[in-house]
């Protein structure tokens, strides 16, 4: 990484707080401002960008471009690239006819390392700069990821699955098989640099009871690792589990009991809670993982952001790729958007974008390296063009004012609007192999 100062010019937007609990305090835009980076991480944004730079500083010039923290992903599967748009499924048959195929290739390290290359330079081309990703049962498939992203210098998590029955034969590990190959995987990449763990059982269904149990041992023995599964994603699903799990109140109630709902357990989908589970969640300082695109495109249902925020759970936001038809975080937040108002509730752009950022962060305990401008954190950021499409330029010219602005982006825009990504003060945004 390049030790010198540099300094970015734009308007730039962030969070400083959840705009669902402190209003006004929550943003904080310059519409002309300054932003200092070295060695990678954010020394100073200023309000104007008549701020006096320090000798031998590169100034970069994005006047009239938005700059905002890099986007968050927490919930995404990269072996699945290859099935995203797929036809006619819903949950359980998806698994059956896409997932488990596309998932079965990743025990060789070439078709893994060639997904996490692709799938990583996506990643960046929309402007996601963090991910909370699931593997395969694969060591292999961990492997290359990690490889990929710490060559990139990125802020990601992932781990691999635990999955021991209910699931083609080649793709099953065992309790202990499962177990052995996390530790190693935690030892061998936990903290490595940018880099994080993730238990990763794929959901209840799938592991037996001796499996979560061992979860909950690694959980335990590693305590700054993250959980990353599903819940409560489809009716048909939530149904199977309480015939596999009858001795358990609910469905989360199955991963309470092993010692998988914690600070750090990140839960994908949970659209079909109770007000219980709600509560439960909240109190545990759990997080959620709502994931629009998917929840449309496999028919699962709608989430319930208001009772997520009544029960005070952190909400981030997924892509869900490949069940999500899209790795553009302001493709999800389109989505999103929709989702609450089929509810009769209007997402507010300000904590949409909170979602996709701060919140995002937040959700995986990360905020202390990520998500905003504040002195000392990790310099990941984008550089938004509303002059992106005919669309966006002519919506965004009739704009009155900035949160007019960041709507319409965020309902216009797509991989189109990434003018550049920065990963620790660096452009990274990937052009793709027909550019290289």
């Amino acid at each position: 990484m390049s030790s010198s100062v540099q300094a970015f010019r734009g308007r730039f937007l962030h969070c400083l707080a959840n705009p669902a609990e402190a209003a006004q305090e929550a943003m904080a835009y310059f519409e002309d401002g300054t932003l200092l980076v070295e060695n990678g991480h954010v020394v100073s944004l200023s309000h104007t960008s008549n701020t006096e730079l320090p000798s031998g500083c590169v100034l970069h010039d994005f006047s009239g471009k938005f700059i905002v923290p890099g986007f968050v992903d927490t919930h995404v599967h990269y072996p699945q690239v290859d099935v995203i748009a797929s036809y006619g499924t819903q949950l359980l048959e998806w698994l059956e006819t896409y997932t488990f195929p596309a998932e079965a290739a990743f025990e060789n390290p070439e078709t893994a390392n060639d997904t996490a290359n692709f799938f990583l330079d996506e990643l960046m081309r929309n402007g996601t700069t963090t991910a909370l990703v699931f593997g395969t049962v694969h060591k292999e498939s961990v492997n290359a990821f990690f490889t990929q992203a710490q060559k990139r210098k990125l802020r990601m998590i992932c781990g691999k699955v635990l999955m021991d029955r209910n699931a083609p034969a080649a793709l099953c590990d065992t309790a202990e098989t499962g177990y052995a190959d996390s530790k190693a995987l935690i030892k061998q990449w936990h903290n490595t640099e940018r880099l994080g763990y993730a238990v990763t059982p794929r959901f209840a269904p799938t592991s037996t009871n001796e499996q979560l149990a061992k979860a909950g041992e690694l959980l335990t023995e590693f305590p700054d690792v993250h959980l990353h599964t599903h819940l409560s994603e489809n009716i048909a699903e939530c149904n199977w589990v309480a015939s596999l799990f009858p001795e358990q109140l609910d469905y989360l109630s199955v991963y309470e009991h092993f010692g998988l709902l914690r600070k750090r357990s990140v839960f994908a989908h949970s659209i079909h809670l109770s007000h219980n589970e709600w509560s439960r969640l909240g109190k545990a300082c759990a997080s959620v993982a709502h994931c629009p695109t998917s929840n449309l495109f496999i028919g699962s249902g709608l989430f319930d952001m208001r009772a997520a925020q009544r029960a005070s759970v952190l909400v981030g936001l997924g892509t869900d790729v490949g069940g999500g038809d899209s790795y553009s975080l302001l493709r999800t937040i389109n989505e999103a958007y929709k989702i609450q108002q089929l509810q009769g509730h209007s997402l507010a752009p300000e904590q949409a974008f909170y979602l996709a950022t701060l919140g995002g962060a937040t959700a995986l305990d990360l905020q202390s390296y990520i998500g905003n401008f504040e002195p000392g954190k990790e310099a990941d950021f984008v550089v938004l063009d509303t002059q992106a499409t005919p669309v966006i330029r002519r919506r965004c010219a009739a704009a009155h004012d900035w949160q007019s602005t960041l709507f319409a982006l965020m309902m216009l825009g797509d991989d189109r609007c990434i003018q550049e990504t920065f990963i620790m003060g660096e452009p990274s945004k990937s052009t793709g192999e027909l550019d290289r």
